[in-house]
């Protein structure tokens, strides 16, 4: 249908704007305010409508008078406002659409498997969440956050730089680099994981990476352990194994875990968040002890790097910690980098362990244990924790009966 050009002139154009932006409001429009209107406007939409007098300034127009002038023109409304104006929009549904779409952003973000596995990225989720869609565009952000959590599936990284980790994981050097959106993305990510304040000054930031095993110092990084005698060349598996057989824990360095080459593995590897258990295993088994590595805490770059080499080569990797928050995160997080399965880590052994006369210290922040929904539940519940130390009997006793008679 062809639009008379009495209809582009100047005059009408205030009048057809004002129509086409109510009509792509997507809502029901039955009259449209117009205005404020110099002469020239009001006479050719007095005109247009066949006014008997100039409508004033500011005028109502009723959308039926305004089809029926069109008609008579032998047009309609939808062809003089997309040929005049543009084509109409219907804001309303973009509007449904924008909001569907963040809600399925939001949803997959709660649900990423990485999330999943380590819950204490839930409340950065969370902060995600608040912080809203990147530049407006639920797709930009969803880029963004899949490459945030590429990088955190792939730490703890193995003392790498954080150039090589960026280009590794993202495949530009400098994508995680300070004042970078997606560094600081993950800096907050890894802040929640090991329970640790947002960084604020380079030191800080950098000791954040380390303890993600980027960059790391080759020699302070180490990992106790006791009873490696398992084939292998290299100066770790030579002190592993004198160790060993002296009855002694060994400290292997990540330099000399990286000069090394493990040619088999244990079958089993036990895993201790605290080196007094370490110490009790010792002193009780000698020479005869179970392979056994001591985290230490939060596990170094040395600790991951041995304890994923060990279940690359077949190990089957059980792990014990501490009962409170971040007990369980670093349980969370050391399952979930390395595949270890609990060792007395549940709900039952927390109720077994604890001693009613002498209630152990609040547990702090807690999250979700993923191998136990009802455990995270049941500390808070009770309001204590429960040091591995308390439980070093039982573990004894798991390591006697593993341990060669």
């Amino acid at each position: 249908m062809t639009v008379p050009d009495v209809m582009r002139q100047a005059a009408l154009m205030p009048m057809w704007q004002s129509v086409h932006d109510r009509l792509s409001s997507g809502r029901a429009v039955s009259r449209v305010r117009i205005g404020p209107l110099d002469d020239a406007q009001q006479s050719a939409v007095a005109d247009l409508l066949g006014l008997d007098r100039l409508p004033g300034r500011e005028y109502v127009i009723p959308l039926s008078k305004l089809h029926s002038a069109l008609a008579e023109a032998g047009t309609d409304l939808p062809c003089v406002l997309t040929a005049v104006v543009g084509p109409i929009g219907d804001r309303a549904a973009e509007r449904e659409r924008i909001e569907a779409d963040r809600a399925a952003l939001w949803a997959w973000l709660e649900n990423h498997p990485e999330v999943q596995r380590q819950p204490a990225l839930r409340a950065w989720a969370r902060q995600v969440r608040r912080t809203g869609v990147v530049e407006g565009s639920v797709a930009r952000t969803r880029e963004i956050l899949s490459t945030a959590l590429a990088v955190l599936s792939r730490l703890p990284a193995e003392g790498q730089p954080l150039p090589a980790l960026a280009g590794e994981t993202t495949g530009a050097p400098h994508a995680l680099d300070e004042g970078t959106r997606l560094g600081n993305l993950v800096l907050r990510a890894l802040a929640e994981i090991f329970d640790a304040s947002v960084p604020a000054t380079a030191y800080d930031r950098r000791m954040l990476w380390e303890r993600a095993g980027v960059a790391a110092d080759e020699l302070s990084s180490m990992v106790l352990a006791a009873g490696l005698r398992v084939a292998g060349r290299g100066i770790a598996c030579d002190i592993a194994r004198a160790c060993a057989d002296a009855g002694h824990v060994a400290a292997l360095t990540l330099a000399q875990l990286r000069a090394s080459v493990w040619e088999s593995a244990p079958g089993q590897v036990w895993i201790v968040e605290n080196p007094s258990i370490l110490a009790m295993a010792v002193n009780r088994f000698e020479a005869t002890c179970p392979p056994l590595v001591c985290t230490s805490g939060w596990p170094n770059t040395a600790v991951m790097m041995l304890l994923r080499g060990f279940a690359d080569l077949g190990s089957d990797l059980r792990y014990h910690g501490d009962f409170d928050g971040e007990g369980l995160r670093i349980a969370a997080y050391v399952m979930e980098k390395t595949h270890a399965r609990p060792w007395r880590m549940n709900t039952v052994d927390f109720l077994h362990g604890l001693r009613e006369e002498v209630p152990g210290p609040a547990p702090g922040r807690l999250t979700e244990a993923p191998w136990d929904d009802n455990l995270a539940r049941t500390i808070r519940e009770h309001g204590e924790s429960l040091a591995e130390e308390h439980a070093a009997e039982d573990l004894l006793s798991d390591l006697d009966a593993a341990a060669p008679h």
